[in-house]
C-alpha cells in the first residue's frame, strides 16, 4: 500500500497539524498517568505536565511524543488527516492545567483530589488516543462558537472582501479554509460537486478576514445570499 506524502510541514505549517500527532502524545499522556494511579509514583503527573508544557511554550521540537510520531512514525505510514491545530493545541493547555493541578494537590498531601484529576486525564487522554473523541478540542470548538455567537459574527459578508463589487446572481457558499486541511478540500469539493457557486478565502493568506470574521476553526463555511447576508452555516 503506498505511503501518502508530507504535504504540511508539521514544524513549519503550524497553522495545521497531522491528526495522528496528536493521538500519539494523548496516548503517552493517557499511558503514563494511568501507570502513575496503578503505580502510586505521582511524580509521573509532574513530568506530564512538564513535557506538555515544554511543547506548548517553545513548539514541537520539543514535544518528545511529537517529535516521535513526526520523525519516526509518519515517514513509515504516511500522513494522515490533516486539520486545525487550535483545538489540539487547547486541549494541551487542558490536559497541562490539570496534570499541574495533580502534582500540587499530591505535593500538598492532598493524595485523593491528586489522583482523581489524574484519573481524569487518563480517562480523557485515552479516549482520544482510542476513538479519536477529543474532548479538550470540543471544548474549544464550543467556546469558539459561543463567542461568535456572542459577537454577533458572520451574520453578513462583506461582498468586496471576496474581491465581488456588485450582488451576487445567486446564493453562493463562502467557506474559510486552509490549503493543506484535508477536511476543508473535502467540504470545497462537494460543493463543486453539488453545483453551487463556491467562494474559498484562505486563511493563510488573507488572516485579516480570519480574524475579522471570527473565524477560530477550519473548515468554517457558510451560505450567504446575493447581498452578502449569511443564510446558512455549514461547517466550523
Amino acid at each position: 500500500m503506498p505511503v501518502r506524502p508530507r504535504t504540511a510541514d508539521p514544524y513549519r505549517d503550524l497553522d495545521v497539524i497531522d491528526s495522528r500527532g496528536p493521538r500519539t502524545n494523548q496516548t503517552v499522556v493517557g499511558v503514563g498517568a494511568l501507570i502513575a494511579l496503578v503505580t502510586g509514583w505521582w511524580p509521573i503527573f509532574a513530568l506530564l505536565a512538564l513535557q506538555l508544557g515544554a511543547g506548548l511554550r517553545f513548539g514541537r521540537r520539543y514535544c518528545l511524543p511529537c517529535r516521535f510520531y513526526f520523525d519516526v512514525l509518519q515517514p513509515r505510514f504516511g500522513e494522515g488527516t490533516v486539520e486545525d491545530s487550535r483545538p489540539p493545541r487547547f486541549a494541551n493547555q487542558v490536559g497541562f492545567v490539570v496534570l499541574t493541578a495533580a502534582t500540587v494537590a499530591h505535593v500538598a498531601g492532598l493524595t485523593l483530589l491528586g489522583s482523581l484529576l489524574g484519573a481524569l486525564v487518563a480517562t480523557l487522554a485515552l479516549l482520544a488516543a482510542i476513538t479519536g473523541f477529543c474532548t479538550g478540542c470540543w471544548m474549544y470548538r464550543i467556546g469558539a462558537r459561543l463567542r461568535g455567537v456572542r459577537t454577533r459574527q458572520l451574520h453578513r459578508v462583506d461582498l468586496g472582501d471576496l474581491g465581488l463589487d456588485s450582488a451576487l446572481a445567486g446564493e453562493a457558499v463562502v467557506s474559510f479554509s486552509h490549503p493543506l486541511c484535508t477536511d476543508c478540500q473535502a467540504l470545497e469539493a462537494e460543493v463543486r460537486a453539488s453545483g453551487r457557486r463556491l467562494v474559498s478565502v484562505d486563511v493563510r493568506a488573507q488572516r485579516h478576514l480570519a480574524r475579522k470574521y471570527g473565524v477560530a476553526v477550519v473548515p468554517t463555511a457558510v451560505t450567504i445570499a446575493p447581498d452578502g447576508r449569511v443564510l446558512a452555516r455549514l461547517a466550523g
